[in-house]
């Protein structure tokens, strides 16, 4: 479980994040939002790319804050992000092995956790050829197979299924189901494509401004007055 309380986070005027408090169980849960809420900044507190003005976050009992960020990637935490981290210059392989080896996974097998990810994944390519000669959907595949690889406790993707056709979509949310049972990792899921949100996950919360303003099981929570208003833009009901 990851426990957040009173979580702020202030970049001179602007406070990105409002005193969050939330809980995400085991399982893959969603954390939506409109663009501007907050999402990506809540990642990169649990990443240690941003450090926030107040609050604390306690991840299976650890104070995740209170970790210097190469060490959170030891612990467990691993992330996709918006745009392709993924180098073109390397092969599949090296690129998977990036993570694998920034994880310090003391007595395990690196070319065997690297392949079992990216069969996990499906992704259908020469794990030795390179990046650069992939379709778009292919070298999502390599930034999750980045996320999973090895031992992950928390894996946050951020917006995995940007730009995909809704076929690859589809494939991608198989994927994403089958994190946790594989991995044993709490994956949270930030994504703009509800039928993805609500495809994978059981448990979603919503940012709007920074604040949370719902937080449970998935259908209910897009059923909210208060989120249909500020995220979907409609009053109908889902």
């Amino acid at each position: 479980m990851i426990e957040v309380s009173d979580l702020t986070v202030r970049f001179g005027g602007v406070t990105s994040l409002d005193s969050m408090s939330v809980a995400f169980e085991a399982g893959t849960c969603g954390l939506i939002g409109p663009n501007g809420a907050g999402k990506t900044t809540f990642f990169n507190v649990l990443s240690g790319f941003v450090r926030p003005a107040s609050g604390t976050v306690r991840a299976f009992g650890d104070d995740l804050l209170s970790m210097v960020h190469f060490r959170r990637a030891r612990w467990g935490v691993r992330r996709t992000f918006q745009t392709e981290q993924a180098i073109e210059g390397l092969s599949v392989f090296e690129n998977v092995a990036l993570a694998h080896e920034h994880a310090r996974l003391a007595g395990r097998s690196r070319r065997a956790d690297v392949l079992d990810a990216i069969s996990f994944v499906g992704l259908d390519a020469d794990p030795y050829g390179r990046v650069r000669a992939l379709s778009a959907a292919q070298r999502r595949l390599v930034e999750v197979a980045r996320a999973v690889v090895g031992r992950p406790r928390l894996v946050l993707l951020d917006e995995p299924a940007a730009g995909l056709p809704d076929e690859e979509t589809v494939s991608l949310a198989e994927v994403i189901r089958q994190i946790p049972g594989r991995t044993g990792a709490l994956t949270i899921l930030v994504d703009h494509d509800m039928s993805l949100v609500s495809a994978c996950c059981e448990t979603t919360a919503v940012l709007d401004f920074g604040r949370l303003i719902a937080s449970g099981p998935t259908a209910d929570v897009l059923r909210d007055e208060h989120v249909i208003r500020a995220y979907l833009g409609t009053a109908e009901v889902l």
